[in-house]
């Protein structure tokens, strides 16, 4: 078992941690109870963020704090239910996000971000995959001419510190870049690195199949099974147990349950989020993702259709789907696009995993000798799977990590 690992999870971030440890010659099981990429991987807006150097803060304004608390708002939904639960990690994110302290979640945070197209490429290249990774980036809208400038000296900033590069366009601009548009804005900035990705789910399934090719086990089963087995790792598969030296927990939302049993309970919650695809009237189009700000969600071009994704819901892990959202947001989105028939037979639901600090957790699993963690992305697993598993398969295998990993050790909780 000395070059064995166990991978829990075949969401983007499992999938690039098993890739990249097969790469460096480990004998790998992939493992879950799902196809890959059928967990939060499968519904997100689809981009590979690469000006996402702000993570998202809780916010301190007090009359956004209102609006959000009268829960009628599209972009976040809380179940009442759930509030007793969340109240720790919640304050905890509330006091990660005042100004001082949120500079360095930027600092860390964007460190990894920057890497994201490079890391992509270095995965998808020579693959059908690339083909998925459309250069075409994405647009967030403004009605408020104040609020387009103050957003336009936002992105300035963050292409100076950040080197992320944009275009700004004014209304009549925007119009000519997205001519089937049915309302009029001050302006839009596209950001213009960004990969947007027609088939997310796809996208997962390229890694995945890349991992097989190599000799990787991809495996379905329960991760709860998990124990230890001498100094190794043991879990129950449907083609029987499974064991190897190491392990890494990749299980998204769901990591914390199985990681507190071994003695590590992070303060992590779950942002759950909805989709639906729709057809376009007639010969209309969409260029490119766009989010209208004032609207509160995205819009992006997909190979099933026109995928709109919504904003937050905080729910416990196991409470039905509730789409509240999606169906306060797809009235407007027909003002803004000239949307047909749903296609989705039923909305999609996943949980982005979320840590307080807004970073995710990647290093050694404390107190457990031979196990590592790879979770809390929040919005960004799709974009950062690749940086994590190469950042995780460098640390287990002793190489010098290409970047420094102690922003994201997993004892700051």
């Amino acid at each position: 078992m000395a070059a064995s690992a166990i991978v829990l999870g075949a969401g983007m971030v499992g999938v690039s941690v098993a890739l990249h440890l097969r790469r460096r010659g480990f004998a790998v099981a992939l493992l879950d109870r799902q196809a890959p990429g059928e967990g939060a991987s499968f519904g997100n807006g689809g981009l590979i963020q690469r000006e996402a150097v702000l993570p998202h803060p809780f916010p301190r304004n007090l009359a956004e704090i209102r609006r959000i608390a009268g829960n009628r708002a599209t972009d976040v939904h809380y179940h009442t239910n759930a509030l007793p639960g969340l109240a720790s990690p919640l304050l905890r994110y509330w006091w990660h996000s005042e100004p001082r302290r949120y500079l360095h979640a930027v600092q860390a945070f964007s460190a990894l971000i920057a890497t994201c197209l490079d890391e992509h490429r270095a995965l998808a290249e020579g693959t059908e995959a690339m083909a998925l990774l459309r250069p075409i980036g994405w647009m967030r809208l403004y009605a408020d001419p104040a609020l387009f400038e103050a957003a336009l000296a936002q992105a300035q900033r963050a292409q100076s510190e950040f080197g992320v590069n944009f275009t700004a366009l004014d209304g009549a601009g925007l119009s000519a870049a997205e001519p089937h548009l049915l309302v009029q804005r001050a302006g839009a900035i596209h950001w213009t690195d960004p990969y947007s990705v027609s088939d997310p789910n796809a996208l997962t399934v390229s890694y995945a199949d890349q991992f097989v090719a190599s000799g990787g086990r991809l495996l379905r089963g329960d991760a709860m099974s998990l124990q230890r087995a001498g100094a190794g790792w043991r879990v129950q598969s449907e083609e029987g147990p499974v064991e190897a030296a190491q392990l890494v927990v990749a299980l998204g939302e769901a990591s914390a349950r199985l990681t507190q049993r071994f003695g590590y309970a992070p303060p992590t919650f779950g942002k759950r989020g909805y989709h639906m695809h729709y057809r376009l009237r007639g010969n209309a189009t969409l260029n490119r993702p766009i989010l209208d700000t004032q609207s509160g969600f995205l819009l992006a071009p997909m190979r099933a259709g026109v995928r709109l994704t919504t904003g937050v819901e905080f729910a416990r892990h196991d409470a039905p789907p509730t789409p509240v959202q999606l169906e306060r947001a797809e009235p407007v989105a027909r003002e803004l696009l000239p949307l047909e028939d749903r296609v989705d037979a039923q909305p999609w639901m996943g949980i982005r995993p979320c840590t307080p600090d807004m970073l995710p957790i990647i290093g050694p699993l404390p107190g457990q000798a031979g196990a590592w963690c790879a979770f809390g992305h929040a919005h960004q697993g799709l974009t950062l799977g690749p940086t994590t598993g190469r950042l995780l398969a460098e640390m287990m295998t002793g190489e010098a990590p290409f970047l420094d990993p102690a922003p994201y050790r997993a004892e700051r909780w």
